[in-house]
């Protein structure tokens, strides 16, 4: 390997476009089981299907407009994963705080804000709960048409470990 060529970034890319209505979610959920299968990858496919459906449905229920939503699921170069779910409004997701430091791949993301409990008998409002929980890292970028919301999940074997 000629050591001045720089490495990718990301190993593997995969984008979807998604319509901008519920449908999205189920079709999210099966196009990350179906992606991560295929290639075998080693992640927690229930817990990447589960947090992908949820900021897919933050991103239908809380965008307006009828762009689709692009789903970006990526190799990272230390064997985990990210998926980025991209939207038309540029305002920051709920729970997150303002753009601050350098998230991964040199991103300047917002980063979640402390642990809000919903109420107890909400139907609503632990989404990004369930997702600064179980996944390595999450956090939100401006994108030129909007932005982005991630999350990422270390290899399985690191996960188990």
């Amino acid at each position: 390997m000629d050591p001045y060529v720089p490495e990718p970034l990301h190993a593997a890319t995969w984008r979807f476009a998604l319509p901008h209505t519920t449908a999205a979610v189920p079709l999210a959920r099966a196009l990350i089981r179906n992606t991560l299968a295929d290639i075998g990858a080693p992640v927690d496919g229930d817990t990447a299907e589960l947090l992908t459906a949820e900021l897919v449905a933050n991103a239908v229920q809380h965008t307006a407009g009828d762009e689709p939503i692009e789903l970006v699921v990526e190799l990272v170069p230390t064997g985990g994963w990210q998926v980025e779910v991209h939207d038309q409004d540029p305002t920051p997701p709920g729970g997150f705080s303002g753009p601050d430091g350098q998230g991964p791949h040199g991103h300047a993301p917002g980063r979640p804000e402390g642990p809000k409990r919903p109420e107890t008998l909400a139907e609503r409002g632990r989404g990004m709960l369930l997702i600064r929980a179980l996944s390595a890292d999450t956090g939100y970028r401006p994108t030129p048409y909007g932005k982005a919301v991630w999350f990422t999940l270390p290899p399985a074997e690191a996960a188990e470990g």
